[in-house]
């Protein structure tokens, strides 16, 4: 019997695209006659703690029906970092109610979305990297398109190496309408001296429907 196809989306900053990535992934998923989750454990800068707008976009996409306490445990409102933002609350999100909402998914496909970079912190010890870590999943790195990427990207991918996480590819995210000239080479480069597929660069639609279908058309090479 086949492995679930399962996955931690993770980013080399925030703001590079992981949501539409996810919800891109568990469309893929829903129309290969699959049944995914979303799970966004740890999710910051809630509007409405009732109502966080990832999470429940995640939702929406895998066509889930579990409640946002499983998808998303820990939630807070301030737009900081969620170890930071718990620590404002004088808080410690508890590690083992993460570990047991992924408990209720682990046995089937699902997608993981992280909270900004590696080195996010989700409590007092433990950052993103030890939760792809303690998780067991390999991972889909999103970083921008443009200039900067080589640096950001490549520490990334060395900080994942070093605790021997495998990276299923590395998906370039245009982030506004700006042409930036070294999108020609970044793909190339990261393939040849990284050794990892590099999918994209998705182009910015500033249209939420042609953005998503850009996204899915770049991931589909993932999805089986």
């Amino acid at each position: 019997m086949s492995k679930p196809f399962q996955i931690f989306v993770t980013g080399t900053d925030t703001g590079v695209g992981k949501t539409q990535t996810s919800r891109a992934l568990l469309s893929l998923l829903v129309d290969a006659g699959l049944a995914p989750e979303g799970f966004k454990p740890y999710e910051s800068g809630c509007a409405s703690l009732r109502a966080p707008a990832d999470a429940l976009s995640l939702r929406e996409a895998a066509r889930s029906t579990l409640p946002l306490d499983v998808l998303c445990p820990h939630r807070f409102r301030a737009p900081v970092a969620p170890g930071v933002a718990a620590a404002r609350l004088g808080r410690e999100p508890d590690w083992d109610v993460t570990l047991s909402a992924w408990a209720r998914l682990k046995h089937g496909p699902a997608v993981v979305e992280g909270a900004g970079g590696l080195f996010v912190p989700l409590d007092s010890r433990h950052d993103v990297i030890d939760l792809i870590q303690t998780l067991r999943l390999p991972v889909l790195l999103v970083a921008r398109a443009g200039l900067g990427t080589l640096n950001h990207t490549a520490l990334s991918l060395q900080a994942l190496a070093a605790r021997r996480i495998p990276v299923r590819a590395v998906l370039l995210s245009r982030s506004s309408q700006e042409r930036d000239t070294s999108e020609r080479d970044n793909r190339a480069l990261l393939e040849a001296r990284h050794g990892v597929p590099v999918l994209g660069p998705v182009p910015f639609e500033a249209d939420a429907r042609r953005r998503h279908s850009a996204f899915r058309r770049a991931l589909r090479p993932l999805v089986p």
